[in-house]
């Protein structure tokens, strides 16, 4: 039952990811969901569900800016997205 709730959860987070309103959030998030949900343990999808929850400007700041969303977590998450869409450099 437990796999089958966190591919649930899996499965939520993509299309909510994919689903943000904005075409530019959908992309950014959305392929970064595509590419790293299915390797993500449970804790690191509520990490995930986190960022999914903050507004998309707080995110955008974070993003393009790189202000702090105010969480460790949250920001070691920004930061991977960063690097994955080549908006940071690995190192």
């Amino acid at each position: 039952m437990a796999g089958s709730d966190l591919g649930m959860r899996r499965r939520r987070a993509l299309w909510r990811a994919t689903h943000r309103g904005s075409k530019e959030m959908d992309f950014l998030l959305g392929r970064y969901a595509e590419a790293a949900l299915d390797g993500m343990n449970s804790n690191d999808i509520s990490i995930f569900e986190r960022l999914i929850d903050t507004p998309d400007p707080a995110i955008e700041m974070s993003l393009f800016e790189g202000q702090s969303l105010g969480d460790r977590d949250l920001d070691e998450l920004v930061r991977l997205v960063r690097r994955f869409h080549g908006l940071e450099q690995a190192g």
